[in-house]
This record gives C-alpha cells, sequence and structure tokens, in this order.
C-alpha cells in the first residue's frame, strides 16, 4: 500500500523503486549526500525521487541538494522525537 496525497501524481512503493535506486555512485561528495538510512527513503518519495535525479543525470542543483539535506535532516529529528 502506498500513501496518496495530492502532491503525489505518480505514487511508487519503495519496493517497486528499489531497483532504480541502487546505481552506483562515484563522487565523494554525493556518496556522502546520500548515505542515509533506508528506512528515510521508505519514508521520503521525495528523497527517493531526488536520488533517482541523480542517478539519471548525474547531477543535482543547488536547491535539490539543499532540500534534500532539509528534509533528510527533519526525518530524522522527527524519528528521534519519536523514540
Amino acid at each position: 500500500m502506498v500513501l496518496i496525497t495530492a502532491r503525489n501524481q505518480f505514487p511508487l512503493c519503495y519496493p517497486c523503486q528499489k531497483p532504480e535506486l541502487e546505481g552506483k555512485i562515484s563522487d565523494p561528495k554525493m556518496k556522502k549526500l546520500f548515505a542515509i538510512s533506508e528506512e528515510l527513503y521508505k519514508e521520503s518519495a521525495f528523497l527517493r525521487s531526488i536520488k533517482s535525479n541523480y542517478l539519471k543525470f548525474g547531477k543535482l542543483s543547488d536547491k535539490q541538494i539543499e532540500y534534500f539535506k532539509k528534509v533528510a535532516k527533519e526525518l530524522k529529528e522527527k524519528k528521534k522525537a519519536v523514540i
């Protein structure tokens, strides 16, 4: 099951999108950026889409990087608050 909101025009569950996210990342800076827990990728279609875009196109805009970091940080803090 996939949670659908108005923003999700094409919902994909994590197991369906996982093979797309397993590409090799050679840039050390990007490797560090995407080194977050699998749980965060499971929770956020946004994080999955950013990583997928990087693997497809080989680059990200500064805004994409900024928002990836922001969302990942917010999800980590949310998880800590729950525990």
